[in-house]
């Protein structure tokens, strides 16, 4: 009997033990830094003005920039879902379960006006994968990435008071239709009007 328990209580540590180090050491040190950010940003850090805001943001390590995001949502209570490793994820940094539907993440830590073709490619990749998506990022939306994200079903960009929204835990929902109620798209994976 004793030899059962001590075999069931080794089981168990090996398990936590294995648990706590498949994450490598980096993606852990970026956990730790984006949960500190997180809880400055909705704690005392909360009543700065936003150039302070985004320029520690702006700052940050990229990677610990996805972090955040995602440890943002799980301050909110949604369900995250992290990739594996940063690098090689297929345009998506992560994914988010909002209300019982799944979006994708693309994270973006900008200086200057975000690139429209990484909305395009975002949107793209949205279309394909029949999934909403938030392209989050801290730079300035030009026009041409508005058009493009407005012309992409499903796609939101989320920056300015809506990023600081998240990050500071003030109300923020993303808009749109569940996914499966997503209309039918043109072969470039946007809305198609002679698709019907």
């Amino acid at each position: 009997m004793e030899l059962l328990l001590m075999a069931i209580v080794c089981a168990a540590l090996v398990a936590l033990l294995y648990r706590h180090y498949r994450v490598p050491i980096r993606h852990r040190w970026r956990r730790r830094q984006a949960r500190m950010m997180c809880e400055q940003l909705r704690g005392p850090d909360r009543d700065q003005p936003a150039a302070l805001h985004y320029a520690r943001l702006r700052a940050m390590d990229p990677l610990a920039f996805e972090e955040l995001l995602l440890e943002a949502f799980e301050q909110r209570g949604h369900r995250v879902i992290r990739n594996r490793r940063y690098t090689g994820d297929g345009g998506v940094d992560g994914e988010v379960i909002i209300d019982g539907r799944r979006w994708l993440i693309q994270a973006k830590r900008y200086r200057d006006v975000i690139k429209p073709e990484h909305v395009r490619e975002f949107a793209m990749l949205c279309a394909a994968r029949r999934r909403r998506g938030l392209f989050i990022h801290t730079g300035r939306t030009g026009g041409m990435s508005r058009t493009i994200c407005s012309g992409a079903d499903g796609v939101e960009i989320v920056s300015g008071q809506r990023l600081l929204a998240l990050l500071t835990g003030a109300p923020f929902e993303p808009d749109g239709l569940p996914s499966r109620d997503l209309p039918r798209r043109g072969p470039s994976g946007f809305r198609d009007r002679t698709v019907q």
